[in-house]
């Protein structure tokens, strides 16, 4: 299995602005087939944030609010858990477990380069079991 989160870490990321509505974040994770945005800073003094779908659907949807008038930045989780790009891989995982989360972002001082997912560590554990057959 890889040894540090770059080899595994996906660094196409979708943003969005805090002040877009659900509506918008919806649309583009709708169009880009995708289940989480990574919310982009107000200002210098502000942290990235994460909006997904599970966000949505429980603090919009299930409570029948109006996506069209809720603002990102009112259900987006912050701040965002990340780590350096050279952490081992098994620390990501126990960081997933420990705080029972899908995706750690992928920083490289103060910008973020990528994120990993629950499915991209079995997807290498996978690929690493088959290798060795």
């Amino acid at each position: 299995m890889p040894t540090k989160v770059k080899e595994i870490m996906n660094t196409k990321l979708e943003t969005i602005r805090p002040e877009a509505t659900v509506y918008e974040a919806i649309e583009k994770l709708i169009d880009k087939r995708i289940r989480s945005l990574l919310v982009l800073p107000k200002d210098e003094k502000d942290t990235y944030g994460v909006v997904t779908v599970r966000d949505i659907v429980y603090k919009v949807i299930a409570k029948n609010l109006n996506p069209q008038k809720i603002k990102v930045e009112e259900i987006s989780s912050k701040p965002v858990i990340s780590i350096d790009k050279e952490t081992e891989l098994e620390h990501l995982i126990r960081l997933m477990e420990k705080f029972n989360i899908a995706r750690v972002f992928i920083h490289n001082g103060r910008e973020i380069v990528g994120v990993v997912a629950l499915l991209d560590v079995l997807a290498a554990s996978l690929i690493e079991r088959a290798r060795r057959g």
